[in-house]
């Protein structure tokens, strides 16, 4: 008798860890593919809005290359106080959906997750003003491969990188600080460092925010309920993109070749 109760429980906690094992497959998928759609809506929005703002017309007597100009829509995203609404908004809406993701369903969730998404391409729409868009891939891909190695590396772990979550939320209020003043201070040294750090820092974030999603599903898996976990996927897959776009972002710094 103990030895069939023996093989029962062994076999019921095999059982159970095959399930949430399996589970834990399909939650990081779910997260990864938020995180993909999400980022195809950024790359959207932000070459739309680019094309929408240039033209060839001289009219408006705003070059910003050879042959081409600001158009009247381009002028007024760039060139007025509709400027700062754009580069705030996002940073705006991340913090008000951090605030509200209690009381948000799932759906509701996801939708303010990919109209944020969608705020961050138009944010993001000069890079294809500034940069050559071969250089734009190119860092692109660079990013990709980067995310995905660390990325991987947070998930497949064993160290324990939960010491270092503090160091990191420490160093990125101080790059956001950093970033602010640089924005009226304009300085060429300070900018080289911020990018420099925000490289380091971005590239810790998405290890340390991989295991974090991964052990967070781990310990609420058997507890929590299915919206709960909807809802912890679509923050997660928030996460990885931040980390993405950032990385990007200060990459784009050192690789982005300028027009």
């Amino acid at each position: 008798m103990a030895d069939y109760n023996t093989i029962r429980n062994t076999a019921g906690v095999g059982a159970r860890t095959a399930q949430i094992d399996e589970g834990l497959r399909a939650h990081m998928n779910k997260v990864y593919g938020l995180m993909s759609v999400a980022m195809l809506m950024t790359g959207a929005a932000a070459w739309a809005i680019a094309g929408l703002a240039v033209t060839g017309d001289p009219a408006s007597g705003m070059q910003i290359r050879a042959g081409e100009y600001l158009s009247p829509f381009g002028v007024a995203l760039y060139t007025t106080p509709l400027k700062w609404v754009m580069m705030f908004l996002p940073l705006i809406m991340v913090f008000a959906f951090g605030a509200l993701i209690n009381r948000l369903s799932a759906a509701a969730a996801q939708l303010f997750f990919y109209v944020y998404a969608v705020a961050m391409g138009i944010s993001l729409s000069s890079i294809f003003l500034v940069y050559t868009s071969t250089s734009i891939a190119t860092t692109f891909l660079v990013t990709a491969i980067a995310f995905a190695a660390l990325s991987l590396y947070g998930y497949t772990t064993k160290r324990d990188l939960s010491p270092l979550g503090s160091f990191l939320m420490m160093g990125l209020i101080g790059l956001i600080v950093a970033s602010v003043v640089n924005m009226f201070v304009g300085s060429g040294m300070l900018q080289f460092a911020i990018s420099v750090i925000g490289v380091l820092l971005f590239a810790g974030l998405t290890a340390f925010d991989t295991q974090n999603i991964k052990n967070t599903y781990l310990q609420y898996a058997l507890h929590g309920d299915r919206e709960w976990l909807a809802k912890s996927a679509i923050m997660g897959a928030l996460k990885l993109y931040l980390d993405f776009i950032n990385l990007f972002m200060f990459l784009l710094q050192f690789l982005g070749n300028r027009e």
